[in-house]
Order: C-alpha cells, then sequence, then structure tokens
C-alpha cells in the first residue's frame, strides 16, 4: 500500500513539473517528396555543415542516395555515420560524437527508425552537455540546448521525431535505459512516405505496432492531458485504418503517409503522457536479448492490457468506439475484451509470434527487478505492478523450451 501511495505520489510531482516546462513542438513537414525540401530548409537556417547519423540497412536500401544528391546539389557539406545498430550503445554514440566534432558540423540529420533517431539525439546531448552518457540518464539531466535535429522516419513506428526521449544500451552491463529530456525534441520532423515503400512487411507490422503500443499507453495512464488523449484517439484510428493496408501492400502511399502522421501523433503523446509496462518489459529484452522494440511490443501488449483487467476496461472502451463506432457490443468489459482480441488478431494476420522466443529462467529476476526500476515509480501505469506480477506476466508471456 505505502509503496503505490509512493509511486502515485512521484507521478502526480511530475505531472506538475510537466507544466512548467518548455516543450518544443517540431516543425512537421510532409507529403510525398517532401525529402527535396530539405536542402533549402538547412540553407535557410544556416546549416552547411552536417552530420547524416543512418544505419547500413538504410545505406544498402538506396535511401540514402536521394538526400546525397540533394545535399550535394545545394552545396551542404556532409559526413555520413552508418554504424547505428537496433538498440544503439554508448560505443555507436561515440563514434558518431566523434565525426560531428571532427567534421565541424552545425546541425544532425537522422534518418533511419527509432534506434538512429536515439542515436542522434544522444550525439547532440553529449555535444552540448559534455558529460558521460550514464550520468544523463533518467529525467532531465541534459538541460542544454543541443544542435539543431531534422528527424527523418524510414519506419512508422518509433513516434522518435516528436519525443524527448532517447534509449542507449550498454552491452557490458546488458542494461538498456532512457534519457528524458525535452531539449531532445527534434526541431525539424519529415515525413516523406515515400521512404517507407521499400520497407520489408515484418518491419511495417512491427513497427506499426510500436506506435500503437505508444498511442495505447499513453491513453490509459494517470497523466493525460486533453491534448494526448486527442492525439492518441486519433493515432489509434489511424492504426487500426491503415496498418494492415501498409503491410499487404507497401506500395499504399496514403496508407504509408497516415501510418507516419499516426506514428507522430503517439510520439508526442507519450512524451507528455508517459508509457508503461509493456515499455518498461520490452526494453529489458531488448538489453538483454537484443529483441527488436517493436516485436517486443507488440507481442507483450495483450499480455498487459489483460492483467490490467477492470483498471483499463472504460479506457479500452473508448477507443473501440473510436475504431468501431458501430459496435453493437453493451458493456465497457465487452468492448474492452474485443479491443484485446483485435490486437491479437493483428499481430497474427501480420505473423507476429504470440510469445516472446524461451529465455534463461535464472536471469528472469535481474529482468524483472530491471523492469520495475524502469517503471516504478515514473510511469503512471492503470495498475502499480509487484514483483509477484511481474514474474507471473513473464510466465505467461515467454515460450516454453521444447
Amino acid at each position: 500500500m505505502f509503496y503505490a501511495f509512493y509511486c502515485r505520489s512521484y507521478q502526480h510531482m511530475m505531472r506538475f513539473a510537466s507544466k512548467l516546462l518548455k516543450w518544443r513542438t517540431p516543425t512537421v513537414i510532409t507529403g510525398k517528396n517532401s525529402l527535396q525540401e530539405l536542402p533549402e530548409l538547412l540553407l535557410q537556417k544556416g546549416h552547411k555543415r552536417i552530420l547524416m547519423v543512418t544505419d547500413k540497412g538504410i545505406r544498402e536500401a538506396g535511401l540514402l542516395d536521394q538526400l546525397c544528391s540533394y545535399l550535394q546539389g545545394a552545396n551542404i557539406h556532409y559526413v555520413i555515420y552508418d554504424k547505428t545498430i537496433s538498440n544503439p550503445t554508448i560505443k555507436n554514440i561515440e563514434e558518431a560524437l566523434s565525426a560531428f566534432r571532427d567534421q565541424q558540423c552545425e546541425a544532425i540529420i537522422a534518418l533511419g527508425g527509432g534506434s538512429v533517431m536515439d542515436c542522434a539525439k544522444i550525439v547532440g546531448a553529449r555535444y552540448a552537455r559534455n558529460k558521460p552518457i550514464p550520468k544523463m540518464k533518467g529525467q532531465l539531466k541534459v538541460r542544454t540546448e543541443t544542435p539543431s535535429l531534422y528527424a527523418i522516419p524510414t519506419t512508422a513506428g518509433s513516434g522518435s521525431e516528436g519525443t524527448l526521449a532517447a534509449v542507449v544500451s550498454n552491452p557490458d552491463t546488458s542494461e538498456k535505459y532512457a534519457i528524458n529530456d525535452p531539449v531532445l525534441i527534434p526541431n525539424y520532423a519529415l515525413l516523406d512516405p515515400q521512404l517507407l515503400v521499400k520497407l520489408p512487411p515484418i518491419i511495417t507490422a512491427t513497427t506499426g505496432m510500436d506506435a500503437l503500443t505508444h498511442a495505447i499507453e499513453a491513453f490509459i495512464g494517470k497523466s493525460n492531458t486533453k491534448e494526448t488523449r486527442a492525439w492518441s484517439k486519433e493515432a489509434v484510428k489511424l492504426i487500426f485504418e491503415n496498418l494492415e493496408r501498409s503491410y499487404t501492400n507497401g506500395d499504399d502511399l496514403k496508407a504509408r503517409e497516415n501510418m507516419q502522421f499516426a506514428a507522430y501523433l503517439a510520439g508526442i503523446a507519450f512524451t507528455r503522457a508517459y508509457v508503461g509496462y509493456v515499455h518498461a518489459i520490452a526494453h529489458t529484452f531488448g538489453g538483454f536479448y537484443q529483441v527488436p522494440h517493436g516485436l517486443a511490443n507488440a507481442i507483450i501488449l495483450p499480455y498487459v492490457l489483460e492483467y490490467y483487467d477492470t483498471e483499463v476496461y472504460n479506457s479500452l472502451a473508448e477507443l473501440t468506439d473510436v475504431v468501431s463506432p458501430r459496435n453493437s457490443l453493451n458493456s465497457s468489459k465487452q468492448k474492452a475484451l474485443w479491443f484485446i482480441n483485435e490486437i491479437k488478431r493483428m499481430n497474427r494476420a501480420m505473423h507476429i509470434p504470440e510469445k516472446l522466443a524461451a529465455i534463461d529462467q535464472e536471469v528472469i529476476p535481474k529482468m524483472v527487478e530491471r523492469t520495475l526500476q524502469e517503471a516504478n515509480p515514473l510511469y503512471p501505469v492503470p495498475k502499480i505492478l509487484t514483483k509477484q506480477d511481474m514474474y507471473y506476466l513473464y510466465k505467461q508471456m515467454i515460450a516454453l523450451n521444447e
């Protein structure tokens, strides 16, 4: 009882403090071929020396070529860092920071998914704050204006183009943690659906479910505002209408554009209203077993929603009415269970596994501890969970060894 009281008191304090923060809203540029507008924008802002953060997959897919051509045509000097990995590491960030400094760069372009944007954000934080990355772990540890960041997502999932969060991994300690500060919110978000056309179906699926998780966890939490509720609802509606379309037909530019905007909306919703236990568990699996974040979220989401039980019935019923306004279900419980079953159906339709792969049982206590360290007391979850609750969830989510 006291533990729950402590958590809720902390969350109440953070909710009050957030009203005093200076929130930056990115300038959003959208539409087919909007990438062409970037060089002119860079020149308008006086940014002629650029660090471009990306990854090998983006480069090999040719998504970098067009942007490089545009920058060359505008006589903008750039250096490319393409060694970012899924769940970026401290090593990634330090390498990219060296390139930024060596080339006397003035701004950063992040072209890629959430991991690329996380890497770029922390490069900016390291440059501005000049302190070790672990010292910036947690809340409001940067507090210094970072170099301008132009975020160009090549997936519709993380919403990092609109968030104050950046996640880093330390393979030496199997740790994965977030750095949260409003100065990490990108200055510009460029949403060009053409960049998503060649995205593999499974990446479309898992990143889309990542965005859905953001929207749902922001909506059902206890630190909502009128704005975050509206953003979350619109994001959920767009994802239910467009994710499977994007999965089955990657050339559907309207579906791709809608998913990009949904991911952005979900991002700006959770950056103010926070996420919850789904993310805390997913981060733990990413840190210990390098499970891709979107995949982990997709699998974990229905288990956590079911475990919340009556605490989320009204909220999920409200979302059901958004995505299925003509439903004939009578009670909040019926609507909530329908919503959870729809998530399971979407996962099956997109060939997302029902459970996480089997893991070493002796590692679970440490994973449970890490999960609760991240979530409590910060996340304003519908229900405060204990170690016993978390052990039960882990048992449900993990496949048994054959």
